[in-house]
C-alpha cells in the first residue's frame, strides 16, 4: 500500500502543448478544456508493463506518452490503464474540446526556415538588400507567403527549401486532401497528349510537434508522390554547390544567352558533377548574399528529370508535370493536383507512415536539372492553406 502512494505521489502532471493548460500535483486531473486542432500531450509518471489509453471505450494507443487532438468540439471520455502486476492504474477522465477564442486562419501564420539553393532567382525573390540577414530574409519570406498574401518566392536548384506553419495543427482526415500550396506552374498548347510546361515540382515533407515545442525538430516524413516509387527517382541523394569565385572570368556560351556556362560547380553524391550556369536575363548574384559559407549542401529524393527540348536546338523545353503530389506542378487552377494529404507520408525507407495530424510543411526543389536559357529547374510557391478550416472561403 506504501508503495502505490508513493508512485502516486510523484506521478507527473501531464504537460500540455498549450501553456494555459493547468497542471496538477497527484497524476491526471479530472477534467481539462482545450481548443480543437490543437494538442494535449500525456505523460504520466506512473510506470508499468503495459499501456491502454482509451477514448469512448476504444483503444487508441499503448504508448506510455499519449497526444490527444481533436478537429470537432466536444466532450471526450478518456481511460487511462496501465497494465502492471504490481501497481495496476485504471483512471478516467474528460477533456472538453472548444472552439478557440480567435478564429483560425486557413493560411501559412510563420515562416521558420528558408534556406534557396543557388539559381537565377535568388536575392531576387524576395530580394536582398545590402545589411539583410538570414533573419530579415526569413522576415520577407514570411511577409510574401503568410496569410492572404500571394507573392513568389523561389527555392533555387535542387534542395533548396523552406519550412512554416499554420495557428494550429493540421488534422488528418482520412480519405481527405488535408492542404493545399500555390506556385506558378502553366501548361503549354504544342503537346496535346501530355500535360506540360513550366513544371518545376517540389516535393513536400511534414513534421509533427511530439515534443510540443513550438519549432521543427521532430521527424521529417516525404509526401509520397506519384513518382516516389519509380525507378529513375533517386532516394538518399545529397548534392553540394560550391560558392563562385568572383575573379574568375566568366565563360559564355555560344547561344547568347548564357553569359557564364561553369559559373557554379556542384557535385552529387552519384559523382556526378555540374554548374548552374548564368544567363543574361538575371545577372544578380545566383548564391545566397546573407549565406557565409563557400558550400551548400542538400538531401533528399531527387525526381527523374522531366524536361525536354522539343526543339532540338535548345530553344524550346517542355517540362512535363508528374501525376500528382508535388508543389509548382500543375497550374492553380486544379485544386487537387496541388492539394496534398497527410496520409502519402512515408519513412526513410518508403513505409507508410500514420500522423494523426501535422504543425510544419517543408517543401524543397526535387529536380537536379538544366535547360538552356531557362536555367536551372526551381521551385516556386506563393501560399499554402488547410483545407479543413472551412469558415473561410479559400480561392
Amino acid at each position: 500500500m506504501k508503495k502505490i502512494i508513493l508512485y502516486l505521489l510523484l506521478a507527473s502532471l501531464l504537460s500540455g502543448c498549450k501553456e494555459d493548460i493547468p497542471m496538477v500535483n497527484l497524476g491526471i486531473d479530472d477534467l481539462y478544456h482545450i481548443p480543437r486542432m490543437q494538442k494535449l500531450a500525456l505523460h504520466p509518471a506512473f510506470t508499468g508493463r503495459q499501456y491502454e489509453w482509451l477514448i469512448d471505450g476504444e483503444i487508441v494507443s499503448t504508448e506510455r506518452d499519449y497526444i490527444f487532438i481533436s478537429a470537432s468540439e466536444g466532450i471526450f471520455d478518456v481511460e487511462l490503464k496501465i497494465i502492471d502486476s504490481e501497481t495496476p492504474y485504471d483512471f478516467s477522465f474528460q477533456i472538453v474540446v472548444m472552439h478557440e477564442e480567435v478564429e483560425y486562419s486557413p493560411y501559412i501564420s510563420k515562416v521558420y526556415e528558408y534556406c534557396p539553393a543557388p539559381g537565377q532567382f535568388v536575392n531576387d525573390m524576395p530580394r536582398f538588400e545590402e545589411g539583410d540577414s538570414y533573419e530579415s530574409m526569413l522576415q520577407k519570406v514570411e511577409e510574401s507567403i503568410s496569410g492572404t498574401n500571394d507573392i513568389m518566392i523561389s527555392l533555387g536548384g535542387y534542395g533548396g527549401y523552406v519550412t512554416f506553419g499554420f495557428d494550429h495543427t493540421v488534422i488528418n482526415v482520412p480519405g481527405e486532401y488535408d492542404f493545399r500550396i500555390w506556385g506558378n506552374s502553366f501548361y503549354e498548347l504544342t503537346d496535346k497528349n501530355r500535360k506540360g510546361g513550366s513544371a518545376e515540382a517540389g516535393i513536400v515533407e511534414v513534421s509533427y510537434d511530439t515534443n510540443c515545442n513550438g519549432i521543427p525538430d521532430d521527424q521529417w516524413y516525404e509526401l509520397a508522390g506519384s513518382a516516389y516509387y519509380d525507378t529513375q527517382t533517386r532516394h538518399h541523394y545529397s548534392i553540394e554547390y560550391h560558392k563562385p569565385n568572383d575573379d574568375r572570368l566568366p565563360v559564355p556560351d555560344d547561344s547568347g544567352f548564357l553569359s557564364d556556362i561553369e559559373y557554379i560547380p556542384w557535385r552529387d553524391s552519384d559523382g556526378t558533377t555540374g554548374f548552374i550556369s548564368k544567363n543574361i536575363f538575371h545577372d544578380q548574384s545566383y548564391w545566397p548574399k546573407w549565406v557565409d559559407s563557400d558550400e551548400l549542401t542538400f538531401k533528399g529524393t531527387r525526381l527523374p528529370p522531366n524536361a525536354f527540348d522539343t526543339s532540338g536546338l535548345g530553344r524550346y523545353f517542355i517540362l512535363y508535370c508528374f501525376d500528382w503530389g508535388y508543389v509548382d506542378n500543375h497550374p492553380n487552377d486544379y485544386v487537387d493536383l496541388n492539394s496534398f494529404k497527410i496520409d502519402w507520408a512515408v519513412d526513410d525507407k518508403g513505409k507508410p507512415v500514420y500522423l494523426p495530424a501535422i504543425d510544419f510543411v517543408r517543401v524543397y526543389t526535387g529536380l537536379n536539372q538544366y535547360c538552356g536559357w531557362l536555367g536551372e529547374t526551381s521551385t516556386e510557391l506563393c501560399r499554402a492553406a488547410d483545407l479543413h478550416i472551412q469558415d473561410i472561403v479559400i480561392r
